[in-house]
């Protein structure tokens, strides 16, 4: 079986409350953190470690335990109803999500060497068991809900028990992990983390999947029904369909961009947008979709924008391939994978100068930052690589020999590894971990609302 380890390696519980290895990538709750599950449990199976990723059970079809890749499991956990739900929901279940992690260890008589916490819910659950068990416990938030809030206001639906538990979690454990310089600054800064207790993994890409492809190759495999030429010029966004991703920045600035060129003489560029909760576009089920295409028909260039539903991880190189240069303007992002994936196929990236894209794009070298929400300053950019393709491959070569330097699971994983080892280092020494004390119940935090 895939989840065949040596005798005598190390255990590691991986928590994840909402975000599994095996789920679709691109809905509302999925990405991000899924690709990063994912990647860092199979590459430290790969090292040797013996990893179980606990993620909440969420269909009637799961399998209790399945063998996910060689010395990696994905342990489905009873919390709740077996079916998905929005993950601000998943709260009140995480007692019974830490039970269930507590109730299948103690089953199988498994000794859990290190627990690694994913996401704020799962960082609750891992600090708790790891003070019951006396094991070291490291915490990746992938996002801080202090930043989320300063961000989204009102339209922040986190619990109001969530930036109290990060908190506490931080307070708790043995090692944060930070993907990028900002969130290392929000942890410290809003936080109040110990600077030595946070070390800055970034999170990285598949550089054999994200992989450089020819334009003419790659709109040859895409659909043809999107018609998009040999020649034409296009703009292309990969990503997920949400108001904080802000697409509409990109509608708008590409309607701009259209206008400069029609009124030059010049031929009019498309608009290559990828994703949404189905493979085809529905703004039913993506309302964000129809805001977009109703954007984008108020502002003329409908006949120009083609979108295409969500796409799995094996063919998204052919769409970030088709474009000549690819786009993502959100005025939120704690780190952001898609940029790394456009670069990574060799492609230079214009991203907003928020969170992770600041460290992810070199500007003026791999792409240009620009200002969120600042539809003239994008379009200004997207021109200037459009009006010189000798740039536009400078700089694609740039990002690829970027992510290969910096930005690689293996790498990930490697720095991940040593940062346990050094964990079990300082245990054996007799530096037993200083824990505060382990994290309200969330159902006596709710009580006290």
């Amino acid at each position: 079986m895939g989840s065949q380890v040596g005798e005598g390696a190390r255990r590691i519980a991986f928590l994840s409350e909402h975000a599994s290895p095996v789920a679709l990538l691109g809905g509302a709750d999925a990405g991000g953190q899924n690709v990063y599950v994912d990647e860092v449990s199979r590459h430290l199976g790969r090292l040797g470690y013996a990893v179980d990723v606990f993620t909440r059970r969420d269909s009637d079809e799961q399998p209790p335990v399945m063998a996910w890749r060689p010395g990696v499991r994905v342990v489905h956990v009873e919390a709740g109803p077996a079916r998905t739900l929005p993950k601000d929901d998943l709260w009140p279940l995480m007692p019974a999500f830490r039970d269930g992690v507590a109730r299948f260890a103690a089953d199988e008589g498994t000794c859990y060497d290190l627990i690694h916490g994913n996401f704020w819910m799962s960082g609750w659950v891992a600090a708790d068991l790891g003070q019951r068990l006396g094991v070291p416990v490291v915490q990746i938030f992938h996002a801080m809900g202090k930043t989320k809030q300063r961000h989204q206001g009102a339209a922040d639906t986190s619990p109001e028990e969530r930036i109290g538990v990060e908190s506490d979690v931080i307070r708790s454990v043995d090692w944060v992990i930070a993907q990028c310089p900002s969130e290392r600054d929000e942890l410290v800064g809003d936080y109040g983390a110990p600077p030595d207790k946070v070390e800055i993994i970034p999170s990285a890409v598949n550089t054999e999947i994200f992989r450089p492809l020819s334009r003419a190759e790659a709109r040859r495999q895409i659909e043809p029904e999107l018609g998009i030429g040999s020649d034409d010029e296009v703009v292309g966004y990969v990503g997920r369909m949400l108001p904080r991703k802000d697409v509409r920045n990109v509608v708008r600035a590409f309607a701009s961009l259209v206008r400069d060129r029609e009124a030059a003489g010049r031929p009019a560029p498309k608009l290559l947008l990828v994703g949404g909760e189905t493979g085809a576009p529905d703004p039913v089920t993506t309302p964000e979709i129809g805001v977009l295409q109703g954007m984008a028909a108020d502002l003329g260039v409908a006949h120009l924008v083609r979108f295409t539903g969500n796409r799995q991880q094996d063919v998204l190189h052919r769409y970030y391939g088709a474009a000549d240069v690819t786009v993502t303007t959100p005025w939120y992002e704690p780190f952001g994978l898609t940029p790394l994936e456009g670069m990574a196929c060799g492609r230079p990236v214009v991203g907003s100068a928020v969170g992770g894209i600041t460290f992810t794009v070199e500007d003026g070298v791999t792409g240009f930052l620009v200002p969120p929400r600042d539809p003239e300053a994008l379009a200004a950019h997207l021109q200037e690589l459009l009006d010189r393709p000798e740039l536009r491959d400078r700089m694609g070569r740039a990002a690829r020999a970027r992510v290969e330097r910096f930005f690689t699971w293996p790498t990930v994983a490697e720095r991940t590894a040593a940062l346990y080892e050094e964990l079990w280092a300082e245990a054996s020494r007799g530096g037993e971990a200083k824990r505060a004390a382990a994290p309200a119940d969330p159902r006596a935090l709710a009580r006290a609302r």
